[in-house]
């Protein structure tokens, strides 16, 4: 096939209407797993979440995004067994557009958090056995990509879990957690930024210059800008946040402020069943005693939800940064091989992912969000456990730092995993009174299951078809 051969103008165009679907698809089911916690815990309203979603996804696919596009479109078939069947690979790669396009609004719709990242390789897996049966694919990245999808949630997990544990340890159960919080909150900000940084800096896109940055420069880079970040929360947010809790604690009426207190003494009568034929009254414990087992089952301390509310958002950011540039791929991955060998006219696609298909996907899951992200949002973040904001932070950084691991490494793991993983590690872990909805993560669960199937078989039935229409 030659470059900008005319004959392949349609399905350039076809492949890129369906991949927008599927990155919107994307955005509605997978960026819950960004903001999902933050508006469970309340520290974020939808529409702010959505506002703060479409800025660092978009930011995301772009500055990271090409490296899991490279592995997505290249590591997992042998394009070398489709030279000279250039038009074929194309059909291929459109078929797993469409198949994982489906099933990921399908499961939207029925508010199951799904894998972007199981949809699409199921259905390139799908495509690939009807073109060339198991000999296409790269089974080595295939097992690799598969292991991940077992490792993530546990890794991701473990690490929320073990940071929770610790946040309740040295400060949730101090005597005056406010302290210990404070003094930590420089800590997690540094750690946070120069993660993050790091993610960018090393083996970084050209489009910034950074591809050749060494690894001693970017862990310079990364722990300066984190040891900055460290020293303006420690010179302003924490005298703030000090400030803030000062002015709260003044604020009030001093009638109702003692009639509460009055009140916290006094006995609750409740109802309690009489051997399963009715109520009886009877007195149980001070409303004081009530207060602070739920304060302590449920919810943070005021004081806490300051601290950690703030810190939440930058972790939800982060997450929402990582997401972009891992699960962009998802969208765009077959769409940049169907682009490069319509330019190039070989299969072999040698050029990097264009930055223009980056921002395009961004901008598709970016809409796919603001039209029916709600649906997802709430799976995530309300009704698979109670978060608050400590638990929230805990799960989101632990989550982060999974997938942009695996981002740099160019490995396509499943960010739903990892959130997930996450909320039910730490949900767990926290004993809260509401605990973990066990019915709703097997539900999770079996969705995981059936996603690479369905995909597969629906992206089989499209090849069939296209190749009966066109080849």
């Amino acid at each position: 096939m030659e470059a900008y051969s005319p004959d392949a103008i349609w399905l350039v165009v076809l492949s890129f209407m369906v991949a927008f679907i599927l990155a919107c698809g994307i955005g509605a089911n997978d960026v819950a797993n960004s903001f999902g916690t933050s508006v469970g815990s309340k520290v974020l309203s939808v529409r702010t979440a959505c506002i703060l979603a479409t800025i660092f996804e978009m930011a995301g696919a772009v500055l990271i995004g090409y490296k899991v596009s490279d592995t997505m479109r290249k590591g997992i078939l042998d394009v070398s067994l489709y030279e000279g069947d250039e038009i074929e690979l194309m059909l291929g790669c459109l078929s797993s557009l469409a198949g994982s396009g489906i099933w990921l609004i399908a499961a939207t719709f029925l508010k199951l958090p799904i894998s972007g990242t199981h949809s699409i390789v199921g259905a390139t897996v799908g495509f690939s056995l009807v073109c060339r049966g198991t000999q296409g694919l790269q089974l080595k990245t295939l097992i690799t990509i598969v292991a991940s999808w077992f490792v993530s949630p546990l890794l991701s997990g473990l690490v929320s879990v073990v940071l929770f544990v610790a946040i309740r340890r040295l400060i949730l159960n101090a005597e005056t957690p406010v302290t210990p919080a404070l003094r930590a909150l420089p800590f997690f900000y540094m750690v946070t930024i120069a993660i993050n940084v790091f993610s960018i800096v090393h083996n970084g896109p050209k489009l910034l210059y950074l591809d050749n940055v060494p690894l001693w420069a970017a862990i310079c880079m990364s722990l300066g800008l984190g040891g900055v970040a460290a020293l303006l929360v420690q010179l302003f947010v924490v005298p703030w946040q000090k400030k803030q809790m000062l002015d709260s604690s003044r604020d009030g009426s001093p009638r109702n402020s003692r009639i509460m207190e009055e009140a916290k003494t006094l006995p609750v009568i409740v109802e309690v069943p009489a051997n399963n034929n009715g109520y009886i009254l009877a007195e149980s414990e001070s409303l004081s005693q009530i207060e602070v087992k739920r304060d302590e089952e449920d919810t943070d301390r005021p004081e806490i939800v300051r601290v950690f509310s703030f810190l939440q958002i930058l972790t939800a950011t982060f997450g929402s940064f990582a997401h972009g540039g891992n699960d962009v791929s998802n969208a765009i991955g077959p769409l940049v091989a169907v682009w490069l060998i319509f330019v190039e006219g070989s299969v072999l696609q040698k050029s990097e992912t264009p930055v223009f298909i980056l921002v395009f996907g961004g901008i598709g899951i970016a809409i796919g969000l603001w039209i029916w992200g709600r649906r997802v949002i709430k799976t995530i973040g309300e009704d698979l456990t109670k978060i608050t904001p400590s638990t929230g932070f805990s799960i989101e950084i632990g989550a982060a730092m999974t997938v942009l691991l695996a981002s740099k490494i160019g490995i396509p793991i499943s960010t739903t995993h990892c959130k997930v993983g996450s909320v039910v590690f730490v949900g767990w872990a926290g004993s809260s009174s509401s605990g973990v909805d066990w019915r709703l993560f097997r539900n999770i669960i079996s969705a995981w299951i059936v996603t690479v199937p369905i995909a597969g078989l629906l992206s089989a039935a499209f090849m069939l078809a296209l190749r009966a229409l066109v080849l």
